[in-house]
C-alpha cells in the first residue's frame, strides 16, 4: 500500500530580526491555521519528522495545537536542516559587493540577491570556506529522503516540517530536475505551505506543490508570506 509524505515549509520566521530562527506572531497563526485545516479533513499522522531548527519545531507544535492534539515531540533529523543562507549570501557579496541591497530595501531586493547567490552556490562559483557546499547539502537531503522512504510502512501518513531549500531539493531529486529547479522552487515556497508525495519502498511520486489552503480565504489574503 502507498504511503504519503506531507512536506510543510516552516511558518513565517523572524526575518529582519536578530534571530531569524523563531516564528513571528503571524507565523504562529499560520501554523495553527494549517493544523485547523488538517483537522477539518480528519487527517492524522503516523509519524512526525522535523529538522533541528527552532522554527521547524515551533511550526509542528502550532500544527498540532490547531489539530487539537497533544504534541509528543517529533523525530529530529538534521538531514532536514536548512542550508546556511547567511553564509552563502555573504560569500556571494564578497564577489559582488555592488549587489548588496539597501538595508531598507523590500523583500523583493533580498529575493533577487538570494536567487543569484543560490545559483552561484549550486554552480560551485563561491569561494571556500563555506559551512556546506551544494553537493554536500544535496547529498544530505537525498539521504534523509531515502532513509525515510526505506522505512515506510503500508499506508502510513508522515508529516515532515523543514525549510524551503531542503524541501525544494527533495522535490528536485524526485523529479530528477537540475539544481536550477531547486532555486526556482525554493523561492516560490510560501511559509506553512504543503507539498505532497506518495511513496513506497520502490518509488516516490510527486503529487502536489506549495499549497496553502488554510490561507486561501478572503480574511487571510494578507497572511501569505515567503520569509
Amino acid at each position: 500500500m502507498t504511503s504519503e509524505l506531507f512536506l510543510v515549509r516552516h511558518a513565517q520566521a523572524s526575518f529582519g530580526s536578530d534571530n531569524y530562527d523563531r516564528l513571528s506572531e503571524l507565523g504562529h497563526r499560520q501554523a495553527r491555521w494549517l493544523g485547523e485545516h488538517f483537522r477539518s479533513r480528519d487527517l492524522a499522522f503516523d509519524h512526525v519528522i522535523c529538522g533541528r531548527m527552532v522554527r521547524h519545531r515551533e511550526t509542528a507544535e502550532g500544527i498540532f495545537h490547531g489539530m487539537g492534539q497533544d504534541f509528543g515531540g517529533p523525530d529530529l533529523d538534521p538531514s532536514w536542516n536548512e542550508f546556511d543562507f547567511e553564509a552563502i549570501v555573504g560569500a556571494y557579496l564578497d564577489l559582488h559587493p555592488d549587489e548588496r541591497p539597501d538595508p531598507e530595501a523590500s523583500a523583493g531586493g533580498f529575493s533577487r540577491l538570494l536567487r543569484n547567490a543560490l545559483h552561484a552556490w549550486t554552480e560551485d562559483r563561491l569561494p571556500a570556506p563555506l559551512p556546506e557546499r551544494w553537493r554536500q547539502f544535496e547529498e544530505r537531503v537525498r539521504q534523509g529522503l531515502t532513509a525515510m522512504t526505506a522505512q515506510a510502512g503500508d499506508g502510513r501518513r508522515i508529516l515532515l516540517v523543514s525549510s524551503g531549500g531542503a524541501i525544494a531539493t527533495a522535490l528536485s531529486h524526485v523529479l530528477q530536475a537540475p539544481p536550477s529547479a531547486m532555486v526556482h522552487m525554493n523561492l516560490q515556497l510560501r511559509n506553512s505551505s504543503v507539498s505532497h508525495l506518495y511513496f513506497n519502498r520502490r518509488a516516490v511520486h510527486f503529487s502536489g506543490f506549495n499549497h496553502v489552503p488554510h490561507l486561501d480565504l478572503p480574511d487571510r489574503a494578507g497572511s501569505v508570506t515567503y520569509y
